[in-house]
């Protein structure tokens, strides 16, 4: 019986742990990095702003817009598709990191 509980302990440590990696806003700009660049300083594949600083609420507004596929230009089926599995909560947390990125 103690190694259940422990087990069943282990799985909820681990799980809470994903829960917080989920929402950190570095780790979730690790995906566009590859085309926004380390700090997003890049335009991405050539065709889109530099995000780099972005205002918070900016970057929410695009990515919802991107979501809803009611925002962007040539990225927009793209981008469409990367942010349509993440929640408000992962985007305010990746819409904060890009801001502090200066």
């Amino acid at each position: 019986m103690k190694t259940i509980n422990k087990v069943l302990l282990g799985l909820a440590v681990l799980g809470s742990l994903t829960i917080v990696a989920a929402t950190d806003g570095a780790s979730l700009y690790n995906k566009c990095a590859a085309c926004h660049g380390k700090s997003g300083e890049k335009k991405a594949l050539g065709k889109s702003a530099v995000i780099k600083g972005w205002e918070a609420t900016k970057t929410i507004e695009a990515l919802n817009g991107y979501k809803e596929g009611t925002y962007g230009g040539a990225m927009k089926g793209l981008m469409k598709g990367q942010v349509k599995a993440l929640d408000d909560e992962q985007i305010e947390a990746l819409a904060k990191y890009i801001q502090a990125q200066k």
